[in-house]
């Protein structure tokens, strides 16, 4: 397959950005969901010591990629500890 495209490049000098950006949005998407996998709180993968790893955030823990308006380190706590 990898052929096919160097040869299908070669011939056709148009489709070597269309393969570019192919290859950077599959990229970008494969490393987007390595990324949620391994620091997300909401996945799980050692459910012996720690089940439920999301009770252990902190109020104040930034779990969102981007935050617009939202300074985390400023929060107060707004409810009881349980």
């Amino acid at each position: 397959m990898f052929r096919l495209m160097i040869k299908q490049a070669k011939t056709h000098p148009s489709l070597i950005p269309l393969f570019f950006f192919i290859g950077l949005g599959a990229t970008g998407a494969g490393l987007y969901l390595s990324r949620l996998a391994m620091f997300s709180p909401d996945v799980c993968w050692d459910r012996k010591n720690n089940p439920e790893p999301w009770n252990k955030l902190g109020y104040n823990h930034q779990y969102k990629f981007i935050a617009v308006n939202t300074d985390y380190k400023q929060l107060k706590k707004n409810g009881p500890d349980f």
